[in-house]
């Protein structure tokens, strides 16, 4: 009998870069700051920031994503004392579809993390969430019926207000749908789960410990609210350090 790995994590991945700057003057000719790099970050980015968020805490971990995600880019721009972002430059997301046929579904659980860049279809998405009956989403997409097989759905506010129409026809996603509100913690089937006022100084990479530490929490104890509770406090440990950080 084979031995399950536990956690797979499917999504397009990226490479984070923090450039990190010092600002003392003004350009001569333009109206800009001129920036003088001090030191510069880089770490794996979207499901490869989840996927190494959820082996901080929980190794027997795996992904499955595009081959050439070192090759694409974010790099920001940020200012050495205040973390004040100047500005993102991203490279092209030239990323080719999933075959879902190549997946292996011996985990205990599912993670999606799709970022709408390509990797994954709608059609790509339910067709794990049937070949499979953990699965925890967190989309960028509208959301349709095609996310309804899904066990639970993680959106932030913007994600939740584009798919509010469908959400508020569709009687499944009361059972189904966590909607994170930053500072303001998480929703979920009209519950409100808060948060402890922090000092926040990089909301970057958030949502992706958030997820991270709710599959791993609810693989543990199977009960979605303790859960929730530990991905609220995990997620707010991570806004209090600049740049995209792991739990």
């Amino acid at each position: 009998m084979s031995v399950k790995k536990k956690i797979l994590v499917i999504g397009e991945s990226c490479r984070d870069i923090f450039v990190y700057c010092g600002a003392e003057r003004l350009a001569p000719a333009l109206p800009v700051p001129v920036l003088s790099v001090k030191h510069q970050v880089e770490n794996g980015g979207m499901a490869q920031n989840v996927y190494r968020n959820i082996s901080s805490i929980f190794p027997q971990c795996d992904i499955f994503t595009n081959a050439n995600w070192n090759g694409i880019t974010k790099t920001r721009y940020m200012h050495n004392n205040s973390n004040h972002a100047f500005f993102r430059v991203d490279t092209s997301h030239n990323i080719s579809r999933i075959n879902v046929e190549e997946l292996d579904y011996d985990y205990d659980l599912i993670v999606i993390a799709d970022y709408d860049k390509g990797f994954l279809s709608e059609e790509d998405i339910l067709h794990i969430c049937s070949k499979h009956q953990m699965v925890f989403l967190d989309t960028k997409k509208i959301l349709g019926e095609w996310a309804t097989n899904a066990t639970y759905i993680k959106i932030n506010d913007y994600e939740y207000q584009r798919s509010k129409s469908f959400i508020n026809n569709n009687a499944l996603m009361l059972n189904k749908l966590i909607h994170t509100q930053g500072s303001g913690g998480c929703v979920y089937k009209g519950k409100k789960y808060r948060v402890k006022k922090i000092e926040v100084r990089d909301t970057s990479g958030a949502g992706d410990s958030f997820m991270a530490a709710l599959a791993v929490k609810f693989l543990l104890t199977q009960d979605i609210e303790k859960s929730i509770r530990f991905a609220n406090k995990c997620a707010s440990q991570v806004v209090t350090q600049r740049g995209v950080t792991i739990i």
